[in-house]
């Protein structure tokens, strides 16, 4: 079945913990008025290959931001449809799968895994009390009784499977369904000067994720993967009336902005 409650958290990051141990989850601290939440992204696959495929898109443009903008704070739930602000990596025109590249979630040094390309941008999201973040997933919680495991504010609630949800193998196709994409989005306001010079754009930050064991050909209903031969029960085009960008010739693609 798909996810039990899919949505979108708008919040303040305040805090967040690299993934480790072995199921590794980068945990970041999110307020949203009274309330605290936990975000919990994978950073390591449970099958193999491991590493995660992932993509930042440092400034994207998509009809979807206008509607997270009007959001109030908190958990949102969404529905799981076209012309929404649903994610869906296959159908939704957010990028260009062969831009996602794997990336092991810790090795030595600066700057070249999974846990740390995440948090540069959250960092910089804690440093700027005017940043808003917004992760797409299923929530859980509120567990009235339980204060959260990594921050301990009580009581624990929270947002997870911030990835690809559909294509899945194995036990995990149980998860699978159409516009129920996991991701996360930054939004940065301009920062000007004292005199009202622009000194920083308005700046919106995606980072997608997906496991390299996913199909990225699926049934429109089910979300199931496709396997070959299958039928391709897909529209010619997206919600947004716009071609979908794996039938668009690598060549032809302008960046993955959307």
């Amino acid at each position: 079945m798909p996810l039990k409650n899919y949505g979108v958290l708008k919040g303040r990051v305040i805090g967040s913990r690299p993934g480790t141990g072995p199921s590794p989850h980068y945990q970041i601290n999110v307020v949203a008025g009274a309330t605290q939440y936990r975000i919990a992204i994978n950073v390591k696959s449970q099958l193999a290959p491991s590493e995660l495929l992932y993509l930042v898109v440092e400034n994207f443009q998509h009809p979807l931001t206008v509607g997270l903008s009007e959001l109030g704070h908190g958990f949102s739930e969404v529905q799981r449809r076209p012309g929404g602000i649903a994610l869906d990596f296959i159908r939704g025109n957010l990028f260009h799968r062969t831009q996602m590249r794997p990336l092991p979630y810790s090795v030595p040094g600066p700057d070249n895994d999974l846990n740390e390309k995440l948090h540069a941008y959250v960092q910089r999201a804690i440093d700027d009390e005017d940043a808003t973040i917004y992760a797409f997933g299923e929530r859980w919680g509120p567990e009235n009784d339980l204060r959260d495991r990594y921050f301990g504010f009580l009581p624990g609630n929270g947002v997870h499977d911030i990835h690809m949800n559909q294509g899945n193998s194995g036990r995990f196709t149980e998860q699978d369904g159409v516009w129920q994409d996991g991701g996360l989005l930054l939004h940065f306001p301009a920062m000007t000067g004292g005199s009202g010079e622009v000194l920083f754009p308005e700046q919106w930050v995606a980072i997608f994720l997906a496991f390299q064991s996913q199909a990225w050909h699926t049934d429109d209903v089910t979300g199931h993967r496709i396997t070959p031969g299958g039928r391709l029960k897909r529209s010619p085009t997206d919600a947004y009336g716009l071609l979908p960008q794996w039938l668009i010739p690598k060549e032809m693609m302008q960046g993955g902005s959307g």
